[in-house]
């Protein structure tokens, strides 16, 4: 069986619903119980309901949070950030002001958002967290990530305004799915990033881990891998570059994806 299973959160663990189903969960707990670590590996926060998923999915494991640039072990509270410098956060606030896009500011516990607009506004509904507008200054710890909000067809748009020595990746959601959240990050942080350090801890081979996802932020954990696996609602790149399929998030492919693994490798 394959040791490490990693697991994207939405639309790989969360479809249409907002929130894992009782299949999910009963196929993670037959893992832990063959002795198999599972880890979460998104871009969303450590906060709200998606940390107690990682505590649920896993209690004793690592979790990986905004795509990569932080780490968070239930078991021991231990936690090891990638933070970003003052100035790429003042770059990608002027960005976002010029564009009129929303900026959500993130630490790996906590995020800001300093807007009204609508699509603000629902992603703190998606995240299971009050939307108040906050400054900077209000978050205690360091920033490790900040994320554009925008419109999907401005996506690529987005991407391509990452300021230098930055890394930009992109997500969407089943439950927003007229939005795009492009995520900044230090350069050379992603979601590969973050397995491989996981991996090491645990003494693992990253050709004996299987990471599970659906969209562009995905991809580099899904190629470094050695069993990538693509959700059947996943974007075609991810499919083109994964070794296995499964199916639906909302068929509960993520929990097809656990019970596979415990013949591969």
């Amino acid at each position: 069986m394959l040791p490490l299973i990693c697991l994207d959160v939405d639309g790989t663990l969360v479809g249409s619903t907002g929130a894992p189903t009782e299949v999910l969960w009963a196929a993670a707990a037959e893992a832990r119980e063959r002795g198999q670590r599972l880890t979460l590996c998104t871009a969303r926060l450590a906060a709200g309901p998606t940390r107690e998923w990682a505590a649920r999915l896993d209690p004793e494991g690592w979790h990986s949070f905004h795509t990569g640039a932080a780490r968070w072990n239930p078991a021991t509270d231990e936690v090891r950030t990638h933070a970003l410098g003052a100035e790429v956060i003042d770059a990608c606030t002027a960005i976002a002001g010029e564009r009129g896009w929303v900026l959500e500011t993130y630490s790996w516990d906590d995020y800001v958002v300093d807007s009204d607009d609508p699509l603000a506004a629902r992603h703190a509904a998606l995240l299971g967290l009050p939307a108040v507008r906050r400054p900077v200054s209000d978050l205690v710890d360091p920033v490790v990530r900040v994320q554009f909000v925008v419109p999907i067809a401005e996506a690529g748009v987005a991407l391509a305004a990452a300021p230098p020595g930055c890394a930009a990746s992109a997500a969407t959601s089943p439950v927003m799915a007229d939005a795009a959240f492009v995520s900044i990050t230090l350069e050379g942080v992603s979601k590969a990033g973050g397995i491989a350090e996981i991996a090491a801890d645990l003494g693992v081979g990253m050709d004996r881990v299987m990471m599970v996802g659906d969209g562009h932020n995905d991809l580099s954990a899904v190629q470094a891998v050695g069993w990538g696996v693509a959700m059947a609602n996943a974007e075609p790149e991810l499919i083109a570059a994964a070794r296995l399929t499964v199916g639906h998030v909302d068929d509960d492919g993520a929990a097809e994806a656990i019970r596979r693994s415990a013949d591969l490798g």
